[in-house]
């Protein structure tokens, strides 16, 4: 089959690999749709230390099932599906107790971080675990149904935030995880929605995406301003979804006493952090970990039309183009959010 193979550093090729098969409880799938993740243009460079070459990324995927294990039950040849990107063992500790994102011995589509590796979706076929598997909807497409992923990571970290009805939150980042984050917390009754990011061509689209107020978090007098709307309290919860230094930070500062912070981004091992400040104000600094069965909620968000994500699609391309949009979004180039390759 035809892959795109990260065989070094910063060096994509499109090239012939080894057709997979698949064990007794595993699935072949033909990959229909699959999205170039912001951490698999982290990784191409060896920044993060987990796309450790020669591999097959890509974990935002979605397809159609071409052969199935011999153990495999209730799913068979041309299920339309999509799948999480975590393949957990399922009598693990901590998948037993409902926490699989956090399981021992999991492993990441697409990912090698040293101690496993695991060929992704940016090639024609992928095995896929049938425990991991959810059936795309029949309104679905597969270009939305790979965007699955990128919002299940979003509603992950509103979940786990606790936010009721009233609350007043900022999003610091307004990437992709981001733009989703705005979103959903407008389902889930933020009475307060605030985007701070960089860069103001991604704060016009949090506007549309449900941001009540946007800033630069270059701008003076920031957090004067974020006060005035949180009633000289500040944010009673904040979400970060960049993963530098600067940012934990300002997501920090920006809380009320007593407030919480997801933490999302994780594009840096470590960051500088405000040890006195959490303490003496009584912070409570959350990690928000990928996904935990968040899939069928956001498929079904996707069938309602209650969520849209077609405005974050803004290329679909051929996979053998790939090398080529994968160094567009490296270089940052402007107006580009989800780019979505096809085998």
């Amino acid at each position: 089959m035809k892959a795109l193979v990260l065989v070094e550093y910063n060096k994509l090729v499109y090239k012939d690999v080894p057709d997979p098969h698949p064990k007794e409880n595993e699935v072949l799938v033909k990959v229909m749709a699959c999205g170039i993740c912001g951490s698999d243009v982290h990784g191409l460079d060896g920044s993060t230390g987990r796309r450790i070459p020669p591999m097959i990324m890509g974990h935002e995927a979605s397809g159609v099932i071409q052969k199935t294990g011999e153990n495999v039950i209730n799913w068979r040849s041309g299920d339309r599906v999509t799948f999480d990107s975590t393949v957990y063992p399922l009598d693990d500790w901590f998948t037993l107790q409902g926490m699989y994102n956090l399981s021992d011995n999991r492993e990441v589509l697409g990912v090698s971080p040293g101690n496993y590796r695991r060929d992704g979706a940016f090639a024609e076929y992928v095995i896929i675990p049938q425990h991991i598997l959810y059936k795309i909807p029949e309104n679905v497409t597969f270009e939305q149904a790979a965007m699955t992923e990128a919002v299940a990571v979003a509603l992950h970290s509103v979940n786990i935030s606790g936010i009721k009805p009233g609350d007043k939150c900022v999003v610091v980042g307004a990437g992709m995880i981001g733009i989703f984050l705005l979103k959903l917390l407008r389902m889930s009754g933020a009475s307060k929605i605030i985007a701070v990011d960089i860069n103001s061509g991604r704060l016009q689209q949090a506007k549309k995406a449900g941001a009540d107020c946007t800033f630069l978090s270059t701008e003076e007098n920031l957090y004067e301003k974020i006060s005035e709307l949180t009633n000289n309290r500040g944010a009673d919860i904040t979400f970060e979804a960049v993963g530098k230094s600067e940012t934990v930070n300002l997501a920090i500062d920006l809380l009320r006493k007593g407030g919480k912070t997801v933490l999302i981004g994780n594009i840096c091992p470590k960051v500088e952090f405000p040890l006195q400040k959490v303490v003496t104000r009584e912070l409570k600094i959350l990690g928000s970990c990928a996904i935990r069965g968040e899939y069928e909620v956001v498929l079904d968000l996707l069938q309602s039309g209650k969520i849209n994500v077609d405005d974050q699609i803004s290329v679909v391309a051929p996979l053998s183009e790939g090398a080529i949009w994968f160094d567009k979004l490296y270089r940052g180039e402007s107006g580009l959010n989800k780019v979505i390759l096809k085998p």
